[in-house]
């Protein structure tokens, strides 16, 4: 059994009163990368060059520990959510964070 890993833009939020008071632009607003139901397929060849740029390098770094321990065939988060070969994360952006669902999918060969 090989694995992939579905990601879904669920959210991009925005948090203008902290825009205002701690960025230069204070009028950035919500991420411009990602949008709602946007979707990315992850496999090993993806995962090895980061989407081939088409993903944020930041939102990335935020979800590809829990990406590459579901293409080993890994839970995600065990435990946690009530699936666990899904769970909930976003980037770290804490003025404009982009909420992503992770499915791990399993593909009988």
């Amino acid at each position: 059994m090989t694995h992939k890993v579905k990601i879904t833009v669920l959210r991009r939020e925005l948090f203008p009163d902290l825009q205002e008071q701690y960025l230069a632009n204070s009028k950035s607003g919500k991420c411009e990368i990602f949008h709602e139901g946007q979707e990315f397929l992850v496999g090993p060849e993806e995962y090895m060059s980061m989407l081939n740029g088409k993903f944020c390098a930041e939102a990335w770094d935020c979800v590809s520990r829990y990406i590459y321990s579901a293409l080993q065939g890994g839970s995600i988060m065990g435990g946690w959510t009530n699936d666990e070969k899904m769970m909930i994360a976003c980037c770290n952006d804490g003025t404009r964070p982009v909420i992503f669902k992770l499915e791990r999918l399993d593909i009988d060969e």
